[in-house]
This record gives structure tokens, C-alpha cells and sequence, in this order.
């Protein structure tokens, strides 16, 4: 029986999340997550068939889909710094529609074209995180879908997280087992 199997794996939104076990020393490990993302999803892409990258089951996204969600959030997460730095109370909504994912046709593009395009975005939001202070990691705002405080660390595993959950998701399409 495999490990990884579709009827197991959580809708990102059935997620919820406790950050207690996170403290600053835990920011360099989180942002070498986020920083090794695009070398993952790449690996994980490289070699495939077009079909297979862009193939739906359903509504449910292909894996070409999911690396181009991956390109579309990390302007959020960017913006989410800026919603730090400014000291917002609560940082700035996702669009839980995902609606920039569906209308951008990433199934319409190159692979390459979508992994560059996360590596380059995601490298700018890495080094956007390597100007900030080991007391800054601390800054808190409230997470609007989760109603709960959000410190920049958390945020960071909050990400990475959400990488993986996507990074999973692509495994089993790959793998062929029906979401």
C-alpha cells in the first residue's frame, strides 16, 4: 500500500494549524524549505509528458495548475510582509476563489515558462525575508481566514506548508490516482 494515496490527503481549507511549537530558531530551517520549493517542483515536473502536466480530473486542478497556483500566491505572501512591516492588525485576505489561478490558463504554458516564473518569485520573497532582524520574526498580525494571531515565523511554516500540501497533490496526479 502506498504511503501518499488522494483519499488521505486534506483539502488545503480542512487544514488547521497550531503554531506553539514555532519560536525564531525555526525561521532559517523554514526559509530553507521555501527556498529549496522551485528545485522540488521542478524535479517533480521534469520529464513529464505535456498531457500528463496538464491533464484535470474534473474541476480539480493538473499539476501544471498547481505549480501555477504556486506562482500566483507567492504575491500574496509578498504582500503579507509589507502587511507586517506596516504593522496591519490583520494581514491581507487570499482570494479563496482562487479566481487569478483559474482565469491564468497556466495549462496554455510552457512548464519551464511556469517554473522559472516561480523560482524568480519566489526567490525575490526569500531574499525580501533575509533583510529582516531575528526580533522582527516575532511581528504579529491575524490570519483572516484562520481568525487566529500570526507571527512572520509562523507565516513562513504557514508557506512551506502550503507548498507541500500542492507539491503532494502533484505527486498523485503524476502517480495517475484519481482525487
Amino acid at each position: 500500500m502506498r504511503v501518499l494515496r488522494a483519499e488521505v490527503l486534506r483539502r488545503w481549507f480542512e487544514r488547521r494549524f497550531s503554531f506553539e511549537h514555532l519560536g525564531p530558531g525555526d525561521a532559517p530551517f523554514l526559509v530553507e524549505r521555501l527556498r529549496g520549493a522551485p528545485a522540488r517542483v521542478e524535479d517533480k515536473t521534469r520529464g513529464l509528458a505535456r498531457e500528463l502536466l496538464t491533464r484535470r480530473d474534473g474541476e480539480a486542478w493538473s499539476i501544471q495548475e498547481h505549480v501555477g497556483h504556486l506562482v500566483d500566491l507567492d504575491a500574496l505572501h509578498d504582500a503579507r510582509l509589507d502587511d507586517y512591516r506596516g504593522g496591519a492588525s490583520v494581514l491581507r485576505a487570499a482570494d479563496l476563489q482562487n479566481r487569478k489561478t483559474y482565469e491564468a490558463r497556466h495549462n496554455e504554458r510552457p512548464i519551464a515558462e511556469l517554473t522559472l516564473a516561480f523560482r524568480r518569485e519566489r526567490g525575490r520573497f526569500v531574499e525580501r525575508l533575509s533583510a529582516w532582524e531575528p526580533q522582527d520574526l516575532g511581528t504579529s498580525a491575524i490570519h483572516p481566514r484562520l481568525q487566529q494571531p500570526m507571527r512572520l515565523v509562523d507565516m513562513l511554516y504557514f508557506v512551506a506548508e502550503h507548498d507541500d500540501h500542492h507539491l503532494a497533490w502533484m505527486t498523485e496526479l503524476a502517480l495517475g490516482v484519481r482525487s
